[in-house]
């Protein structure tokens, strides 16, 4: 990252912190990401959910010891949509490039949808494979291709370091229908994951992904709350550890 770029995203990163964040060092930094429309789904529900989060929040209130660091909707796309991807993951780990350590945890959150489902999806993993059944917004359609050649077979996982079960059953407790998964596509959603797992553990950090359902299925009220609950749960599992 050339220093120009450095300093406007470490600009922008502290602008976000010092208006979303609590006074004094804070216990995790929540980056987040939704998708625009795609091919089969015109509207959705993760773009409107990451544009309206920080003014949701702020009415609501954070959790204690929770930084909203960034909300940006992403184009839905793989390999094309690269830059924007990576500009999150600059502004995540930003503080450690300038030594300013206070942020405690980082996790890059995730979210997409899954029109075909009923209920929340907490994704354990990502595969190194891109099939994609349509072409993306950008008209890329690989198949059985390799997310990164140097990480080897489109069989090769990887995994978040979140505790999802634990996550998972609190935010059950809280009534919410939500379950763990293991297969996250082969689809857009996949490929960002994939992509954001491997960069979380070169950099020591933590990445999830989440998958919603249609507006249709669960409404945008519920949707929000879980969004919520998501965040302090996550806030609390820091402090846990």
């Amino acid at each position: 990252m050339s220093a120009q770029r450095s300093l406007l995203c470490f600009r922008r990163h502290r602008g976000c912190r010092a208006k979303m964040g609590s006074e004094g060092p804070s216990g995790v930094t929540v980056h987040v990401t939704g998708f625009k429309k795609f091919h089969g789904v015109a509207e959705n529900p993760t773009e409107k959910i990451v544009r309206n989060l920080e003014s949701f929040m702020e009415k609501r209130g954070l959790p204690k010891g929770l930084t909203l660091g960034s909300c940006t909707v992403l184009e839905t796309a793989g390999q094309g949509g690269l830059g924007p991807l990576y500009e999150v993951f600059e502004s995540a780990i930003v503080d450690k490039e300038y030594g300013l350590n206070d942020q405690g945890q980082v996790i890059l959150l995730h979210f997409g949808v899954n029109s075909g489902t009923t209920r929340f999806a907490l994704e354990n993993q990502a595969i190194n494979e891109a099939t994609f059944r349509c072409p993306d917004e950008l008209g890329w359609k690989p198949q059985r291709a390799p997310i990164v050649s140097s990480d080897g077979s489109i069989s090769n996982l990887r995994k978040t370091t979140v505790p999802v079960n634990e996550v998972n059953k609190s935010l059950q407790q809280m009534g919410f229908d939500v379950a763990p998964s293991d297969d996250a596509g082969r689809f857009v959603c996949n490929y960002v994951y994939y992509q954001s797992l491997r960069f979380a553990e070169q950099h020591g950090i933590k990445s999830l992904f989440v998958h919603f359902p249609l507006f249709t299925t669960i409404s945008e009220e519920v949707q929000m709350n879980f969004v919520a609950s998501l965040l302090k749960v996550l806030a609390s599992q820091n402090y846990a550890q």
